[in-house]
């Protein structure tokens, strides 16, 4: 159980809904990462966009490239995503 009670896909309104149904249609469900910073809809977005820009616009790595690189980079910080 979460100690962060997040905004349920039901109670979903402006930019978190927004966001919410991006990840849907991007990846098929919505991640827990997601759901946790869904109470406050600006860093919400703001790490959204970040992500969206470094892993899924053209730039000079390969996407999996970028993959290996968020794996390593993960296991090297211990964490689950």
């Amino acid at each position: 159980m979460p100690y962060i009670k997040p905004v349920t896909e039901s109670s979903a309104q402006g930019t978190v809904k927004a966001v919410y149904q991006a990840a849907q249609q991007r990846a098929g469900g919505i991640a827990n990462i997601i759901r946790i910073m869904s109470r406050d809809g600006r860093t919400l977005q703001d790490s959204m966009q970040f992500y969206v820009g470094l892993m899924k616009s053209p730039n000079a790595l390969t996407v999996a490239q970028r993959e290996m690189l968020a794996t390593v980079v993960s296991c090297a910080n211990d964490c689950y995503y």
